[in-house]
């Protein structure tokens, strides 16, 4: 991609009614772009970022078994009525409206009852056992608070996935194989040394969770890490009976800040007795299925992300997630000769498959350093004033400021 082609454009002063950091960075950097509060459009740049952390997500669902589907954002009103989910006292976070007929609809917030309630269809006998399904979903909740930037918005993309399984047992072994998925993930994205599994509150869910929390002064909640065993324990269920059932002391445990990057429940058979979810068993007694629900908030991770690696000088992505490798800086001005070595550097790592940002534009030296800094592609190539008698390009990394000289074909050959 030729900057100069790109849809984007940065700014050099973050907006005035932004105080999270990762907000700030990625609308100065041309990520995104704020409707409201809570509310953000996702431009190229950001596009790509989400894709690559929805690559690395869907590798680790289909590894376990999960099949990708995409539900729809308009919900019935009588689903959630059956499991007294639909009374705003219970779930405060709706947004709610009315067909033209007059019959009322949600707005996705989660999808447990929809897709339970689908899968009345095509769950009938113990054969058809078990089910694991995901989606990429846009999730609409009406947030009280919204001043987390990307971290807590009204809108927002969601990985879920919900397992549908004959009884307790595969049910315990599909969640354990979601666990170790889950740290997958957060491993590759690069939070895996940061990242702990944690007990917390159900909430709206069901009376215990599991968390996936990562350590971070931004984060809105407050857990307590035990590093020898890299778990954590909520704060808001943090008692004696919770220790005692991991095995685990209060003067072992260390109080931290934490960002809330995934969770898992179990629902048990509660939900499909609800919603008439019946299988015939082997033994051809009608039960009902077991539901467990697993979710990553995508662009959250993306805003965790900015907050945990961001510098002085902008954004610094791990190489995983990064919406290009390389940034091909072109100090060319007016001398055709160094233009036409940096044409050839694009033109080569493309051709190497390579994904790389060319900085084409007519601007100073200056302004494309501050420029690149923002946007924090992993590694910098830059063709100046060595390129020519030497033929050579400076390599930074842009996490270390690390600088080595390579010649084309040594830049190739890494």
């Amino acid at each position: 991609m030729r900057q100069s082609s790109l849809f984007t454009k940065t700014r050099r002063e973050a907006p005035s009614d932004e105080l999270a950091k990762n907000a700030q960075l990625l609308i100065r950097a041309g990520f995104v772009h704020k409707e409201m509060a809570g509310v953000y459009a996702y431009l190229p740049l950001g596009i790509k970022v989400i894709e690559n952390i929805k690559k690395i997500v869907r590798e680790e669902m289909d590894a376990i078994g999960g099949s990708e589907i995409i539900m729809t954002a308009l919900q019935r009103k009588e689903l959630w009525e059956q499991t007294d989910r639909w009374d705003d006292e219970k779930v405060d976070v709706w947004f709610k409206s009315s067909l033209k007929n007059g019959t009322g609809v949600g707005f996705g917030w989660s999808h447990e009852e929809p897709i339970t309630d689908m899968m009345k269809s095509y769950l009938e006998s113990y054969r058809d056992l078990p089910a694991f399904v995901y989606q990429f979903q846009t999730k609409l909740r009406n947030e009280l608070r919204a001043k987390s930037g990307i971290m807590r918005g009204r809108e927002f993309v969601m990985k879920d996935m919900y397992s549908y399984t004959k009884d307790e047992a595969a049910h315990k072994a599909f969640y354990d194989a979601a666990i170790e998925a889950y740290h997958n993930v957060f491993k590759r994205v690069g939070l895996g040394d940061r990242t702990y599994l944690t007990v917390a509150s159900g909430g709206a869910f069901t009376q215990f969770s599991h968390e996936f929390q990562t350590l971070d002064e931004s984060g809105e909640d407050v857990i307590y890490v035990h590093k020898e065993k890299k778990i954590a324990v909520n704060k808001e269920v943090l008692t004696d009976e919770v220790l005692a059932q991991l095995d685990i002391k209060r003067d072992e445990l260390e109080e931290a800040k934490a960002v809330e990057v995934g969770n898992i429940f179990s629902f048990g058979d509660v939900k499909s007795k609800q919603l008439g979810l019946l299988y015939t068993a082997e033994d051809g007694e009608q039960k009902p299925v077991i539901l467990g629900s697993y979710g990553i908030g995508i662009t959250r991770l993306m805003g965790t992300l900015v907050e945990a690696f961001a510098d002085e000088k902008g954004m610094v992505w791990p190489e995983a997630v990064a919406p290009f490798r390389y940034h091909l800086v072109s100090l060319a001005g007016s001398d055709s000769d160094i233009a036409a070595f940096a044409e050839a550097v694009y033109e080569e790592l493309a051709d190497a498959g390579q994904a790389v940002l060319y900085d084409d534009r007519d601007l100073r030296a200056g302004e494309k350093f501050a420029d690149a800094d923002l946007i924090g592609i992993p590694w910098r190539v830059i063709v100046g004033r060595d390129a020519i008698p030497g033929g050579q390009v400076e390599l930074v990394n842009r996490a270390t400021g690390e600088v080595q000289k390579l010649t084309r074909q040594e830049l190739l050959a890494r």
